[in-house]
């Protein structure tokens, strides 16, 4: 599994991809900093998205399930372009067609979508309290670029899909 670390170089560079590594290392978690990351796409005040975005950090809730960050680009997408009549099975078909797309790019650059795994980590759940945002957390983890490989990867998939 090939997972970015901190002190690597980065080819994640675009300029959603920057602002979504600069918010992680605001404070915000992984799935705020990317779905923060697209607030001039989705339209929603800063606040708003925050708060929907809020508890899907650490893997949900620190249950280091799905990654945060693959959890933010899910919610950009479906904030886009969600299914919200519950008889469009074309728009849901459309919708967890991109989704699976998006978590295989993911996927085929770190090996999994899942958080623990990401970190390596062998606890299935960690406590619920965030670890201190340090300079040691920071060169241990590698969030800050999986927060902007995953705002890159959305950002491209997007362009891709205006082009289109």
């Amino acid at each position: 599994m090939s997972t970015p670390t901190a002190s690597a170089p980065t080819e994640f560079n675009s300029p959603r991809a920057v602002k979504a590594r600069a918010l992680f290392e605001q404070g915000y978690n992984c799935a705020q900093a990317v779905f923060l990351a697209f607030l001039d796409e989705t339209g929603l005040d800063e606040k708003t998205a925050a708060r929907i975005s809020s508890s899907f950090g650490g893997g949900m809730g620190r249950l280091r399930e799905v990654c945060g960050a693959v959890s933010g680009m899910f919610l950009v997408l479906g904030t886009l372009r969600g299914a919200d009549d519950p008889k469009d099975s074309e728009t849901k078909t459309a919708q967890y067609r991109d989704i699976q797309e998006l978590a295989r790019r993911f996927r085929e650059s770190n090996g999994s979508i899942i958080c623990r795994e990401l970190l390596g980590l062998t606890e299935k759940t960690s406590e619920p309290t965030p670890e201190k945002r340090t300079a040691d957390y920071y060169k241990k983890r590698p969030c800050s670029e999986l927060v902007a490989q995953a705002a890159q990867i959305l950002d491209e998939f997007l362009a891709e899909r205006k082009a289109g």
